[in-house]
C-alpha cells in the first residue's frame, strides 16, 4: 500500500496515493456555504465540480494551525513584553537608588520553565528557542552583578554595565523573539489535498499543514483503532469514523485517514453561496 504522509499540528496523517488527485497552495479564498459543521471551512471549483474544503486541524486538533500559531506568536509576544518590563524595573531601580523588586533568579523565572519544556515539531523553531538560553542566563548573571554595584554606590558603573548588556544580551534576546514569531510564520504554508473516490472526480478537499514523504506499508501492519488511545487521542465518533488505523513510523505514529468517510454536503450545488473577495461564485 503507497501511502502519502502529512502534517497536521503536531500530527502526521497518512492518505492512499489513490485516494489522491491533487495538492495545491492554500491562497484562502474559498466561497463561504451556510453549514453546521466546523471543520467545514468553504467551497472551491476544481474540475468544474464545487469541492467542500475541510480543515483537518480542527478535525484533529479541535483547532486550526493558523489558530494556534497565532496563540504561539501572541505568547512570544507576551514574553517578549514581559522582559522589555523587566529590563526597565531594572534600570529604573538603579537611577532611583532603589531596591529592584523583581526576580532575579533564572531558575525561578517563568519563562526559563517555559522554554526548556518546549518542543515543537518545527526543528528552526526548535533551535531558535535552545538559543534563548546563553543570552538568557548572561543577562540574569550580570544583572546580579548590577544590583551588587548599586548596593555598592558604585551608580555610574551600574549604568554602563546595563547599558553594555542592552546592546548585547538583552538585543540577542529579542532579535531571538522576532526570529521565533517570523519562523513560526515562515513555516505554516498550508496545502489543500484533493481526494477522490472514483479516481476521476474530486470527492473533498483536506487542508493541511504540509507533505511530508511518502511510504510504502503493509496492509496487515496497520493497527487498528483502539491503540490511538494510547498515544493521547482524543476521539469523536465523527473523527474515528474517518481513521482506518494507526501506523508506526520511526520515532512516532501516523494515522491513516479515509477521506470517503466525510461527508459530501448534498445540497452543497442548491445553496445560496456567500463571496469571499478573493472567490466568485461558480
Amino acid at each position: 500500500m503507497d501511502l502519502i504522509n502529512f502534517r497536521v499540528g503536531q500530527k502526521t496523517i497518512s492518505l492512499k496515493i489513490l485516494d489522491i488527485l491533487l495538492t495545491e497552495r492554500f491562497e484562502d479564498n474559498l466561497t463561504s456555504l451556510p453549514n453546521d459543521n466546523k471543520s467545514f471551512i468553504g467551497v472551491k471549483d476544481y474540475m468544474e465540480t464545487p469541492t467542500p474544503i475541510f480543515d483537518l486541524g480542527l478535525i484533529l486538533n479541535k483547532q486550526s494551525t493558523q489558530a494556534s500559531n497565532q496563540l504561539l506568536s501572541n505568547l512570544f509576544n507576551e514574553w517578549e513584553e514581559k522582559q522589555y518590563q523587566w529590563f526597565n524595573a531594572l534600570e529604573n531601580s538603579i537611577n532611583q537608588n532603589q531596591i529592584f523588586n523583581q526576580s532575579d533568579d533564572i531558575q525561578q523565572s517563568n519563562f526559563t520553565k517555559w522554554y526548556s519544556n518546549f518542543k515543537t515539531e518545527n526543528e528552526d523553531l526548535q533551535a531558535i528557542i535552545e538559543r534563548f538560553k546563553t543570552p538568557y542566563e548572561r543577562l540574569y548573571e550580570r544583572s546580579n552583578m548590577i544590583i551588587q554595584l548599586v548596593k555598592q554606590g558604585a551608580i555610574k558603573q551600574a549604568l554602563q554595565e546595563l547599558s553594555h548588556e542592552r546592546s548585547n544580551s538583552f538585543m540577542q534576546l529579542i532579535r531571538l523573539f522576532e526570529s521565533a514569531k517570523e519562523q513560526i510564520i515562515l513555516d505554516y504554508k498550508p496545502i489543500i489535498i484533493f481526494t477522490t473516490k472514483d479516481g476521476r472526480t474530486p470527492h473533498i478537499g483536506l487542508l493541511v499543514d504540509k507533505v511530508e514523504d511518502n511510504i510504502s506499508y503493509q496492509k496487515e501492519n496497520i493497527k487498528p483503532l483502539d491503540k490511538l488511545t494510547d498515544i493521547g487521542f482524543d476521539i469523536d465518533p465523527q473523527t474515528k469514523s474517518m481513521m482506518c488505523g494507526l501506523i508506526k513510523l520511526e520515532g512516532k505514529h501516523s494515522v491513516l485517514i479515509d477521506p470517503s468517510a466525510i461527508f459530501r454536503p448534498a445540497h452543497l450545488a442548491q445553496q445560496h453561496a456567500e463571496e469571499t473577495e478573493g472567490y466568485g461564485l461558480f
